[in-house]
């Protein structure tokens, strides 16, 4: 099959890869689109050693299965794969396993490339003629459906009465505004530094957005989502954060710096880390885009697996405007 590989620091190349094979209650998915993802891109510049070259990246994908108990359906995959045997995964917190696997990171190749294996049970099956490129965005939007839900439950008061602020608006922080649009949230805003990703943003929603380099944004909220999460991020997340707040902090950008421990004290703030999602969480997500609660979703710019290295070094520069650009194999 052919597949984007990454092979080094800012180094991709489209090759010749083996066929993954399918064993037991696995699917093989022909992969039609898959998205590029904020960990495919540190992944790119060589910084995770979770994910050591050579490797296949990407994990936000929908395909056609060819094989296996879902052979004939399309389907949006639920790239996190738990024990399902845990205390977690039993209480239905299986992005919490510590034996979860991930496609795109070792043993499991990733989905920029012609064909992945998933087990059935991470499978949704998508509605007869929804697009695949829609469902795609199953995957990170969950990510934002799941900080949603928990930073809800924190709150001192019910989400559609609290004012609320994402800051990043790539795929994961806008997905997380959308959820919170479709939650009636009483005031969202989107700070996002780049110009034309924030004017394409606007129109995705209901948002007030702004640029955080000029702080033309609110003063304080009761609920801020990092959906970037490197420090100057998490600095204006405590900046901006009522108190009695809650921050909800989705972003792997870096992994020290910004938290304000003595206002988050002294104030009652609550800082929560959310990680991806559960697999009710996926669900849920999946279906509201089905049943189009979510918006158009016809944001992402849709590129071949073989312009895959441009579409990085856009992301990269800043050209990219589009909060995600989805590949096709």
């Amino acid at each position: 099959m052919k597949a984007l590989v990454y092979t080094g620091p800012e180094a991709l190349v489209v090759q010749d890869m083996p066929d993954p094979v399918a064993t037991g209650d696995e699917c093989l998915i022909e992969i039609r689109h898959a998205g590029i993802c904020g960990s495919d891109m540190h992944a790119w510049a060589g910084h995770d050693e979770r994910r050591p070259a050579p490797l296949i990246l990407g994990h936000e994908a929908a395909g056609l299965v060819i094989e296996g108990p879902l052979q004939g359906q399309h389907v949006t995959i639920n790239p996190l794969v738990s024990c399902g045997s845990c205390e977690v995964c039993l209480t239905g917190r299986e992005n919490l396993c510590a034996r979860r696997e991930i496609i795109s990171m070792p043993p499991r190749q990733g989905a920029f490339a012609e064909f992945v294996t998933m087990p059935s049970a991470n499978l949704v099956t998508i509605p007869d003629g929804f697009p695949t490129w829609k469902a795609a965005l199953a995957e990170p939007i969950a990510c934002g459906w799941h900080a949603v839900r928990l930073g809800s439950r924190i709150l001192d008061r019910p989400v559609s009465q609290a004012s609320c602020l994402v800051l990043g608006g790539g795929a994961i922080g806008l997905g997380a505004a959308l959820v919170l649009a479709e939650k009636h949230a009483g005031e969202i805003w989107i700070a996002e530094t780049n110009p034309a990703r924030r004017q394409l943003i606007a129109q995705c929603g209901p948002f007030k957005t702004y640029d955080p380099s000029n702080d033309t944004g609110p003063d304080q909220v009761d609920l801020v989502i990092d959906g970037v999460g490197f420090e100057a991020t998490r600095s204006a997340a405590f900046a901006k954060v009522k108190p009695g707040g809650v921050i909800a902090h989705i972003g792997l950008g870096s992994a020290s710096g910004g938290v304000d421990v003595r206002r988050a004290t002294l104030q009652e703030i609550c800082f929560i880390g959310t990680y991806t999602y559960t697999q009710q969480d996926f669900r849920d997500t999946a279906q509201a885009i089905f049943e189009g609660h979510l918006g158009a979703l016809d944001w992402p710019d849709i590129r071949a697996l073989s312009e895959g290295p441009d579409a990085f070094r856009d992301i990269k520069s800043g050209r990219a405007a589009a909060p995600k650009i989805i590949l096709v194999p």
